[in-house]
């Protein structure tokens, strides 16, 4: 494949021809209420995302109930510091008997549901529920184990490429691709909760792009959507935001997640942003050529006697453009009119002595 081949999901085209990919990732949002889980499918269906995702663990798939200072978050900056890792999985990780009412409901509100598996297990469970793509988190894309038996699915793979070097990259692309992963996107993240502008480097989206010849879209851990916006202008195909109802409800990812009217606003100018970047073009529009006689012109703007000579006070350059170009202004002033000319007249060479 290439950066430019269309890759088809269900009823979408991941392609840089098509308006972006928007996921809604909806992560420990739900603040472990299934009806919250359900409201927030509706609300980002109504804010016009195209896919909603979930992270499919349990505390004990992805990491160990361990009380030694290595299973601490110990960043005085992080969302979650000093908390235990298996107790922050505990809080935010989605029951498993909760994904296929969810998918279900996405599904009848018209979008692709999907997840994101921590491992193998996590594999096979998507699988019995048919997902149409996986997607590779940032802190699991040197999984070899793992990204073996996603690949091997078949499906369509997006991986973030946070905490990633370049050699991990291409190690774990090669992985996937040598175990049966033939469409394959990239997203740039910055894998930090939230992450800042300064640090969110959108120009390694088209060298990404360039270096892996696959499309590259944007995994978007910023507050608002300019970020994003500017992405689908370096070419970002797909976009990941993290979504929740109501940041003021709290909940593990609910500082750096969209609320549905920015979600909804996100949508709607990157569509545009994709729009507007069209192709090189010096055409002018239909439109514009209908505002062609609205440009400037020369034009007698004073009674002007035949034999009398052309001056800065007699003829100038307005609108419309029905009068002689305005390049011929300094071979006019000083010559004489041929006859009697009206002030507001358009000049024209038959009125030039």
């Amino acid at each position: 494949m290439n950066s430019n081949q269309p890759i088809q999901v269900a009823q979408y085209t991941i392609s840089p021809t098509h308006r972006p990919f928007v996921i809604a990732e909806m992560s420990g949002n739900h603040n472990q209420s299934l009806d919250r889980a359900l409201e927030i499918v509706d609300a980002v269906a109504d804010a016009g995302a195209h896919a909603l995702k979930l992270q499919t663990y349990t505390p004990d798939t992805i990491t160990f109930n361990g009380a030694s200072e290595e299973f601490y978050i110990r960043d005085a900056k992080s969302l979650w510091a000093d908390k235990n890792l298996y107790k922050l999985y505990q809080d935010a990780y989605t029951p498993w008997e909760w994904h296929k009412p969810i998918f279900d409901h996405a599904k009848k509100r018209g979008m692709i549901a999907f997840s994101s598996p921590f491992d193998t297990t996590a594999v096979d469970f998507l699988e019995s529920l048919d997902v149409p793509l996986y997607k590779i988190a940032s802190f699991e894309n040197t999984d070899h184990i793992l990204l073996k038996k996603v690949a091997k699915t078949g499906k369509p793979v997006i991986m973030s490429t946070g905490v990633a070097s370049v050699a991990d990259l291409d190690e774990s692309i090669k992985v996937l691709r040598a175990n049966g992963c033939k469409d394959l996107v990239l997203l740039k993240c910055t894998s930090t909760y939230p992450a800042t502008p300064e640090t969110t480097n959108l120009h390694t989206i088209p060298h990404m792009r360039q270096l892996f010849d696959v499309p590259v879209g944007l995994s978007d851990h910023t507050m608002g959507i300019g970020a994003a916006v500017a992405a689908v202008a370096l070419g970002a195909v797909v976009l990941e935001k993290h979504v929740t109802l109501r940041r003021a409800d709290g909940g593990v990812d609910s500082a750096f997640s969209l609320e549905p009217d920015e979600l909804k606003n996100l949508v709607i100018e990157t569509e545009r942003a994709h729009l507007a970047m069209g192709q090189v073009s010096y055409t002018l529009t239909p439109k514009e050529e209908k505002s062609l006689q609205f440009k400037r012109s020369l034009y007698v703007v004073r009674d002007t006697k035949a034999g009398e000579l052309f001056t800065p006070d007699n003829v100038r350059s307005i609108r419309p453009a029905n009068g002689l170009h305005t390049r011929y202004y300094d071979d006019i002033i000083g010559k004489t009119a041929t006859n009697d000319i009206s002030a507001g007249t358009a000049l024209s060479w038959d009125l030039v002595n």
